[in-house]
């Protein structure tokens, strides 16, 4: 896309020149035509002059490179290297253009309505409801002789998930005399994935140190059901007496116990639940948005443990999946699939998703549904369901509770704030007999706020593996 454009200068050369042909015509008394012909002569002289001497905008090679990844919130940058392939020196402005999302800008004071002599806001607040600051998409001057590249520098903060790509790259030479000048639009492709934040990568440490220590990396050790012989050490005062192993405690005429490891290479199945419900926002983010920090979360921690991790996505359909990741790669390749995932306004297909679980997960493993825990969605379409998976598998379902609700609940002063609290405790008690309804059939419950979501989730896993019941 290409054309001519003139400037603020041209139309400024146009009312000054108004003017004074109002002025001369008077004064002088020469026929206004006349006057006016004069005019439009120099003034298109000039135009003429800017367009024969500015720069091809055409003759420019653009080729970008940068980041093409990035954590949500932080900052990426991408650079596009300009060259003049034509002949004559290039003089102007470019723009390069990428949605909102993206946060390709700078921040100026936004102005307030015409008339509004109301008192300036706080720093950070509005006028009524126009923002304090707007953001204005940067422009590049650009000077470039014939054969000469420059590189232009663009700062991305983006604020949603997903694949971010620029729009147009526009430019704009202008003439010597700076009345007109050329401009051309053409698409510079590039593409940057933000991928899920992983908040909750400050809870790993502390999760890796419990899992040490469950792993017989430090002394504390355990027996279960799916764990293995470590080794032997002599008897200490704590020790569970069915520890002791009488043979070696014969031949060593001392008490020796054995001690345990969890079983490595457990299977672990992560399921996002990306349907209608996933998309109810609980504090800053969306349900989905916590479930992907709690499953990050796990993933770190089952990976260290030696444990394979796969992950599916599913509404009423296969979304998403990942099976067989290296162990040094599942983290980076579950933030790469789960960047573009967003809630389908669809229910939840609790028969289609067990049929795919039990046709797909041969052997016994864990399985992580992070869902919500509705009451009409769990008991319609998805209790049924699990009583099939618990005789196969181990199931846990996590859901991200709202602390809006709790704060109602313990509300009063006021006799709406009273009707509150009891809608509340309502909600709270319903909540509570399908999760109890959940454990009695075998299903581990976590129920938590956004913020302790994710660690609850990686403790109920650390828990399981030191009883050994993966």
């Amino acid at each position: 896309m290409k054309g001519v454009v003139l400037t603020g200068r041209a139309g400024l050369a146009a009312g000054i020149g108004s003017v004074v042909v109002a002025a001369t015509s008077g004064l002088l008394h020469v026929p206004g035509l006349l006057c006016v012909a004069a005019f439009e002569a120099v003034l298109g002289a000039g135009i003429a002059l800017d367009l024969a001497q500015c720069g091809r905008p055409q003759d420019l090679e653009f080729d970008r490179q940068g980041d093409t990844t990035a954590r949500l919130g932080t900052q990426v940058r991408v650079s596009m290297f300009i060259r003049n392939t034509g002949r004559k020196p290039l003089t102007g402005v470019l723009r390069d253009a990428w949605p909102p999302s993206a946060g390709n800008g700078v921040y100026a004071p936004a102005v307030p309505p015409i008339g509004d002599h109301s008192a300036s806001p706080e720093p950070g607040r509005g006028i009524g409801d126009v923002p304090l600051h707007t953001p204005l998409e940067p422009r590049h001057a650009i000077d470039l002789a014939p054969g000469a590249a420059q590189r232009i520098d663009t700062v991305l903060t983006p604020s949603r998930r997903g694949d971010r790509r620029p729009d147009l790259v526009t430019v704009r030479s202008i003439g010597p005399l700076g009345l007109a000048g050329r401009q051309v639009s053409r698409e510079v492709p590039w593409r940057v994935r933000v991928l899920p934040p992983f908040h909750s990568r400050k809870h790993l440490p502390s999760r890796l140190l419990q899992l040490r220590e469950t792993d017989g990396r430090s002394p504390v050790l355990v027996r279960g059901q799916g764990s293995e012989f470590d080794s032997l050490r002599e008897y200490v005062m704590g020790d569970d007496v069915r520890s002791i192993d009488w043979r070696a405690t014969a031949r060593r005429n001392d008490v020796v116990v054995r001690t345990w490891r969890p079983e490595r290479d457990r299977h672990v199945v992560i399921v996002l639940d990306t349907s209608r419900t996933s998309a109810g926002r609980v504090g800053d983010e969306p349900k989905l948005d916590s479930a992907m920090d709690a499953a990050l979360l796990l993933t770190a921690v089952a990976t260290r443990a030696g444990d394979r991790v796969d992950l599916l996505a599913y509404d009423d359909d296969l979304r998403a999946s990942v099976t067989g990741a290296l162990p040094g790669r599942t983290l980076a390749v579950f933030s790469d699939t789960m960047a573009t995932l967003e809630p389908a306004l669809v229910e939840l297909d609790g028969a289609g998703l067990t049929r795919h679980l039990l046709g797909r997960v041969r052997r016994r493993s864990l399985i992580v549904m992070l869902t919500s825990l509705d009451t009409a969605s769990i008991n319609e379409g998805l209790l049924p369901e699990l009583r099939q998976l618990t005789r196969k598998h181990t199931v846990i379902l996590a859901s991200v509770a709202d602390p809006r609700i709790a704060e109602l609940a313990s509300a009063r002063g006021s006799a709406n704030a009273v009707f509150a609290a009891a809608s509340a405790e309502l909600s709270l008690s319903v909540r509570r007999r399908t999760a109890d309804e959940l454990s009695r059939i075998g299903v581990d419950v976590v129920d938590a706020v956004p913020l302790d979501f994710a660690p609850a989730l990686a403790d109920r896993y650390l828990a399981l593996k030191a009883q050994g019941r993966l």
